[in-house]
């Protein structure tokens, strides 16, 4: 076999869709790079005596047929790539071997210095792969390429990174996304490449509020609570100013707190929207009835303690008219309730629940800010909420979680069923 290791590896892409390629072992190595061959449309053949049960999984959907035997020679004909990555010294090298003799291209798992071919640490953002590979025969690193593509990833995903003359231009239109419960490394990979290709963002006061700034200089931020509304009700004038921008042709970014569709009234946007026929994106947001319970050591669900959790919206108070919540239901439910904008209507809430059977000793957890920096938490019962949400003042915006989960952190909860 010759000797290549004083040169650098010559970076190609290969296209095999529809092309023979054969892995050999079907362990760790192999489960992680079976997924990419497949969605490369490769015809793949597994050689392996055993498998991974991830990997087994592809041969029983049919994505990779899997002869269950040792490598035998002759394997590789009419192979175009090929993937050695078993456990079994012997049957490496002869693998190995006949790649050499039949002109496959082949990777090593075990042994880089006598394959043929290396895999590159790869990632994908909007259309271009990256692949990185080091320079340095002598000196390759896996680690220290994975990190560099991963900043090169990152700088495509969130827009800081762009070649300037080539930067694609978003399509006029607006992208409703959701920034997450408060922490600005909590908005989705795609919320943030939006924003940073965003040419206005509309922005609620419970949005991100650091993603702001970090906005190039001419794009237009606009405090949604802080709009004209003239004639119009807040909710129709933040669908005008929608409206408008998209049709000046810009690229427009609504930001909301948590996700869209969670009490957020983005479907109200998507609708007027649609009526004047704007292309809308719905991005979804992590919402905050999950993540800040999360963020203050409070699991919604817990085994042996609850097998559900149901989030209200506490903005209307239950002898309101205007409720459509069913309280006296909602007190018979043995999970976990969490409330939505709810402070101000707690004593009223915790009051109703008691009344329909809600034991008064049922733990409450209040969490003010949840995920940012100024995030604290606040433990009651069902009897001692309102007083103690006013003594330690307790203000929007906060998730209110009732349950026995509020104690599973404390042990004072339920031990879990085995």
């Amino acid at each position: 076999m010759a000797e290549h290791a004083d040169h650098p590896a010559y970076p190609v892409g290969l296209r095999l869709s529809g092309r023979r390629v054969v892995v050999v072992g079907g362990g760790q190595v192999a489960q992680r790079r079976l997924p990419t061959l497949i969605a490369a449309g490769a015809d793949i053949t597994l050689v392996s005596p055993s498998a991974t049960p991830a990997v087994e999984a592809m041969a029983d959907a049919g994505e990779i047929r899997w002869e269950r035997r040792r490598y035998q020679d002759g394997d590789l004909a009419d192979t175009w790539y090929a993937l050695i990555a078993s456990d079994d010294d012997a049957a490496n090298d002869a693998a190995s071997a006949e790649a050499e003799r039949t002109r496959t291209w082949c990777v090593r798992s075990d042994n880089a210095d006598v394959a043929t071919a290396w895999t590159p640490a790869t990632g994908r953002s909007e259309g271009v792969t990256v692949a990185v590979l080091s320079t340095d025969a002598q000196g390759r690193d896996p680690r220290h390429s994975a990190a560099v593509r991963d900043a090169i990833v990152e700088g495509l995903r969130d827009g800081t990174l762009a070649a300037p003359h080539h930067r694609t231009r978003p399509a006029p239109g607006v992208s409703l996304v959701g920034g997450g419960p408060g922490d600005p490394d909590l908005i989705t990979v795609r919320g943030r490449r939006l924003l940073a290709e965003a040419d206005v963002v509309i922005a609620d006061r419970l949005g991100p509020r650091d993603l702001l700034d970090e906005l190039p200089p001419h794009v237009q931020v606009i405090d949604a609570s802080k709009i004209p509304y003239g004639r119009f009700m807040a909710q129709e004038a933040i669908n005008q100013a929608l409206i408008e921008h998209a049709r000046a042709g810009k690229a427009v970014v609504r930001l909301k707190g948590g996700d869209p569709f969670v009490f957020g009234r983005g479907m109200e946007e998507a609708q007027a929207l649609a009526a004047e026929g704007i292309p809308c994106t719905v991005v979804p947001g992590i919402s905050s009835s999950i993540s800040v319970p999360g963020a203050a050591g409070i699991p919604v669900t817990h085994r042996g303690v609850a097998h559900e959790f149901t989030v209200v919206s506490g903005h209307v108070a239950p002898d309101d008219e205007r409720s459509l919540v069913d309280w006296e239901a909602i007190a018979r439910l043995r999970g976990t309730l969490v409330l939505l904008m709810a402070v101000d209507k707690i004593g009223a809430i915790a009051k109703a629940l008691v009344a329909h059977g809600k034991s008064p000793d049922t733990p409450v957890a209040l969490v003010q800010e949840g995920t940012t920096a100024a995030q604290r938490r606040v433990d009651a019962t069902l009897a001692t909420v309102a007083e103690r949400a006013a003594a330690e003042d307790v203000r929007p915006p906060a998730v209110i979680v009732i349950g026995d989960v509020v104690a599973v952190g404390t042990g004072a909860a339920p031990r879990p069923a085995e």
